[in-house]
């Protein structure tokens, strides 16, 4: 909701804090929402390494947006 600022105020640093929560509990589609607050440094600071973190904890739970572009990212260094 803090993403698309959808009944709330949107705010990147607090969607970030939301996506962590979720990732940290195992969500693979919070972690993968949250490499792209790293990928783009929407709310955070742009950071690679952080971003390759959680693409490859959410590839191991087979999430299939995650594996995709996990390969791309990797494939265009």
């Amino acid at each position: 909701m803090y993403t698309y600022g959808q009944g709330v105020p949107r705010d990147g640093a607090e969607a970030a804090k939301w996506y962590r929560l979720a990732a940290n509990q195992g969500d693979a589609e919070a972690q993968f929402n949250l490499v792209v607050t790293y990928n783009f440094g929407r709310g955070v600071p742009q950071d690679d390494a952080e971003a390759v973190k959680w693409f490859r904890l959410a590839v191991e739970q087979g999430y299939a947006n995650a594996q995709h572009n996990l390969g791309l990212m990797i494939g265009s260094r």
